[in-house]
């Protein structure tokens, strides 16, 4: 596992406070827990002040810590260990997240990394020279069907070829990424099959009537008597088809008995004690 740190100290804001609109939802959340249980409400509000700002910055860490009665290292340690959490500044246009699991590196993911380095900058987590852009490597965005894909804050485009990633990296770079429509960049809806469904659809009339042989009215039915391939060749008494079973006769189930080692007793008759 990676190390994950905060940002140096000169990029750090002096100074963190939730807008008027997110205080209010953050006190609103905190009163969703239990009594005793509010700092469980620690994600929700580390991840309201990343979307605030951009990322998680060691003043915001100090001031949720503040707010749930938390030691300072406690959140910091929640911030650090989820990579979900940006600890250092990324791109105020977009933070362009590149699936690199298995799935979309077999499809195409590499190539999706390089023209992020080709159009935003060579190394992850490193700003654009405009300050509006940034990328990084991440693992399994759970959308391996449209593989590759990446991600742009709350949005996934998937199904992506790399003059596709380019054009949407464009568009945000020029402030027209509420434009650009998310999830598959080609003819599919979600993780529907390419070009639409291909089962449990009507057939035509005519593939009906075509794909079924229609017998023709004077056309008789033939009786075709059972194969006896399976039967197995025996002589025993037991598999005897003349023999009726149970056997009703007596000297026939005596004959039966003998043949088969056994003794005949009619339990019909009440025994004698020896």
């Amino acid at each position: 596992m990676s190390v994950r740190r905060l940002a140096e100290d000169t990029v750090q804001p002096a100074t963190f406070a939730f807008s008027r609109e997110n205080a209010a939802w953050a006190k609103a959340t905190i009163k969703k827990y239990p009594k005793g249980r509010e700092q469980s409400a620690v994600i929700p509000l580390l991840m309201r002040a990343q979307e605030q700002d951009g990322w998680v910055t060691k003043a915001a860490i100090e001031s949720i810590a503040d707010m749930l009665g938390m030691a300072y290292i406690r959140v910091l340690e929640v911030a650090t260990f989820y990579t979900q959490f940006q600890l250092k500044p990324v791109g105020s246009r977009a933070h362009v997240q590149v699936c690199g699991t298995t799935p979309c590196m077999l499809r195409g993911a590499e190539d999706l990394i390089r023209i992020c380095k080709k159009k935003i900058a060579s190394e992850p987590f490193t700003l654009n020279e405009g300050g509006t852009l940034s990328w990084e490597e991440v693992e399994c965005q759970g959308a391996c069907v449209n593989a590759p894909m990446v991600m742009i804050f709350k949005d996934s485009y998937e199904d992506l070829t790399p003059e596709r990633l380019e054009e949407i990296i464009d568009s945000f770079e020029a402030g027209k990424g509420a434009e650009v429509q998310p999830g598959p960049q080609i003819d599919r809806i979600y993780s529907a099959p390419i070009g639409g469904p291909t089962t449990l659809q009507a057939l035509p009339a005519e593939k009906k009537t075509a794909g079924r042989a229609r017998k023709a009215p004077d056309e008789e039915a033939i009786s075709v008597p059972p194969a006896n391939a399976a039967k197995p060749k025996t002589t025993s008494q037991v598999t005897n088809p003349a023999l009726k079973t149970p056997a009703t006769a007596k000297k026939a189930a005596a004959k039966i008995a003998k043949t088969e080692g056994e003794t005949t007793v009619d339990k019909s008759k009440p025994q004698k004690k020896r």
